[in-house]
């Protein structure tokens, strides 16, 4: 009986499904290159044809996680029929990514992975930030350009925000449940966030 991995035709990513699977299970340190190798049906030696360790073999998932992500929010950002809508619905998106995607959220962002570590790691990452900005300066265009907060700045305090809804409620932490949906915490916090800065008047 031929090898699962290679049953399937594409060893390097039966072996990123058996790391993303292990990474849910046990974390991104809690497994071996042993065990994602004998979970995709190869021998160990097989796994460095295409990665040069484990940390290699987590940032692929990380990168193919910012690719579903930025596929994600972007869509998401593209449903809103005002500049409001569209930014409330990049944070919505980032709690169902969460949600949906576990293994690719955790090598993502608790894995210790850097975003640098690889070229087409740091371009897809950059390339869900871009979406944040954009959905940020379209708040912020009614503002005169010396009066209008960095778009950078705005779009990363709200993914702190969304990052960190989905950490304490989203993710069903033990301890941490909240009396209010994680759409409602984030969707109020962003709204009172964009107040403070008046890019939202008071009734909206």
């Amino acid at each position: 009986m031929p090898k699962r991995g290679y049953h399937h035709g594409n060893l390097r990513q039966a072996l990123v499904d058996a790391a993303l699977t292990l990474i849910e299970e046990k974390g991104p340190t809690g497994f071996t290159l042993s065990e994602a190798a004998k979970q995709a049906g190869v021998t160990p030696a097989a796994v460095y044809r295409h990665f040069g360790g484990r940390e290699d073999l987590i940032a692929e998932a990380a990168r193919q996680g910012y690719e579903i992500f930025a596929d994600v929010i972007e869509y998401a950002y593209g449903t809103g029929e005002t500049a409001l809508s569209a930014f409330s619905a990049t944070g919505r998106a980032y709690l169902a990514f969460a949600r949906k995607y576990p293994g690719h959220y955790i090598a993502m962002f608790e894995s210790g992975i850097s975003v640098n570590r690889t070229a087409d790691l740091a371009a897809v990452s950059g390339r869900a930030r871009a979406v944040l900005e954009r959905a940020a300066e379209g708040l912020s265009a009614h503002i005169p350009p010396d009066k209008r907060p960095p778009t950078a700045m705005v779009s990363a305090h709200v993914w702190a925000l969304s990052h960190g809804v989905v950490e304490l409620f989203a993710r069903n932490s033990p301890g941490t449940q909240s009396p209010f949906p994680p759409e409602d915490l984030l969707e109020s916090g962003i709204g009172i966030y964009l107040r403070g800065l008046g890019l939202l008047p008071p009734d909206q």
